[in-house]
């Protein structure tokens, strides 16, 4: 039988291949071994029961990409615990928001991010203890003095192993709790659906606060025995150094940096022949992007799509035979559909909203039944799919096309954004009566944030002055680029702001 838990795939590699490679961190010149990664869930296990966590509690990670946060992402979930990792571009209202709603019992963060945290703590009645590491040592734990472990947990298929916080049209967190088995069938079908092997290696910069980063980029590689170059970020300058440095066999990225290696100046006559292949998913890439990096790199960009309620798999194109530009592919690991307003399921080339279900699939909303029933529920009298609030339809070969959202969220670079929330903020501010916020095309973002307001009367609006209270209160990621002054927001019979309509302002 395979293993049924992270925990069970760690010991199976132990006993294969202990000195393997599993993560290398280039700023720490430091190499994690599977041998090594055991040792430190051991050292984990022992320094949380110590403060008399048991397993099954929750470990919030507050930190930037490095040595010690693959490490201790990993290590949380082998040692039976729940890991939450937060998002370093949350606002402090909106991380708080998480802290509260988690019932997080410990985080760990760095010194650059100390200040932060403690700021949306100041928000939390009953803030979580605070483990302050440096991201690049070799250890974070001194095992020395702690005592032995109590006991030795088992975990088991169905427990929780990772809690992530993603944001709805609302600007509401929502707790997506997923299972090992989860994680499991998401990570085991990537690696299978690329052949991954322990001889591969990929390259991803994408940060560990997000689901592709943690299981496309980390928990793949994991079950597959292979490894993965892990920088603290993206690096147009060094990207092709890491890969022939380190002799990478897969490149992990999002269009947003397929992008920027493109804007790139060219590498004089240097060619990859060790990578299989590229992978990008979190955002559309463009067919005009696609063919590019294929035609200047010579290597095949495989075009995917994932959600954070799927543990960030749903469609993929083939790794060989027939792709398609413009699509995220085949149901990957999924079984999927499209449905019309009733519930029905359509046929071929019948546009409606994408429904999903498989084993990868989360159970629901951490503590949130009402939004548990609204996302998953049954067709009829049959069985409950994931209604995934994207529009789309099938073609004839099974390919799926998205052509828009049920849901407004705005997708910059990869980031989930809540249009509320930023018009929130702008109504808050002093010369605005109304406003709506709504994502624009982008060609290095995927999409970008555009801003429609209403004076209040007798008032002007100032681009420069509402751009500056923007990046005060939002942060300049989710500062709009572009304002539109309008007279009127298009609004349907219910009062509710019609964003898509939006988009006539652009022409």
């Amino acid at each position: 039988m395979p293993p049924q838990t992270l925990a069970a795939v760690l010991a199976a590699h132990v006993c294969q291949h202990p000195d393997a490679a599993l993560l290398i961190a280039p700023e720490a010149r430091r190499t994690l071994t599977y041998g090594e990664l055991a040792r430190h869930t051991q050292q984990l296990a022992r320094f949380l029961q110590a403060r008399g966590l048991l397993p099954g509690a929750k470990i919030g990670l507050f930190l930037h990409n490095g040595y010690q946060t693959t490490t201790l992402f990993l290590s949380t979930m082998c040692a039976g615990y729940v890991v939450t990792p937060f998002n370093l571009l949350a606002q402090r209202s909106g991380l708080a928001a998480v802290v509260r709603h988690s019932g997080v019992d410990l985080v760990f963060t760095s010194t650059a991010q100390a200040a932060t945290l403690s700021e949306a703590l100041a928000d939390v009645a009953n803030p979580p203890e605070v483990v302050l590491i440096d991201v690049d040592a070799a250890a974070v734990i001194d095992a020395a003095h702690l005592p032995p472990l109590k006991l030795q947990h088992a975990c088991k298929a169905i427990d929780p192993a990772l809690l992530m916080y993603t944001s709805g049209t609302t600007g509401t967190p929502k707790g997506v709790l997923l299972s090992h088995a989860n994680l499991l069938a998401a990570a085991t079908t990537v690696a299978t659906w690329h052949r991954l092997t322990p001889q591969d290696r990929v390259l991803s910069s994408l940060p560990l606060y997000h689901i592709n980063g943690q299981v496309i980029a980390t928990l793949s590689p994991f079950v597959s025995g292979g490894s993965i170059v892990n920088p603290h970020r993206f690096s147009v300058s060094q990207w092709w150094d890491l890969v022939a440095e380190h002799k990478c066999t897969w490149i992990n990225v999002v269009p947003t940096i397929i992008a920027y290696l493109l804007n790139a100046p060219p590498t004089a006559d240097r060619t990859f022949p060790a990578v299989r292949f590229g992978r990008s998913a979190s955002a559309p890439l463009s067919p005009a992007h696609h063919k590019a990096f294929e035609d200047r790199f010579g290597i095949p960009m495989i075009e995917a799509m994932g959600m954070t309620e799927c543990a960030s798999i749903v469609f993929c194109n083939p790794q060989y035979g027939l792709r398609k530009y413009g699509s995220p592919g085949l149901p990957c690991g999924v079984e999927a559909g499209v449905i019309n307003p009733q519930g029905q399921l359509l046929a071929s080339d019948e546009p409606g909203e994408i429904v999903l279900r498989g084993p990868n699939v989360m159970a629901g909303y951490f503590a949130d039944a009402e939004k548990t029933a609204e996302a998953i529920k049954p067709l009829g009298e049959g069985a409950a799919w994931l209604h995934s609030g994207d529009l789309g339809y099938r073609d004839a070969d099974g390919f799926y096309f998205i052509t828009g959202r049920l849901k407004e969220l705005i997708i910059k670079g990869g980031e989930n954004i809540a249009p509320r929330e930023i018009d929130e903020r702008l109504l808050a501010h002093a010369d605005v009566l109304e406003a709506a916020a709504f994502g624009i095309p982008h060609a290095a973002y995927g999409q970008d944030i555009a801003a429609a307001v209403i004076p209040k009367p007798g008032c002007r609006i100032d681009d420069a002055a509402l751009k500056a209270w923007c990046v005060a209160e939002l942060g300049a990621f989710k500062t709009p680029s572009r304002w539109f002054v309008v007279d009127e927001l298009p609004k349907g019979p219910s009062g509710k702001v019609q964003r898509l309509k939006l988009l006539d302002l652009m022409s």
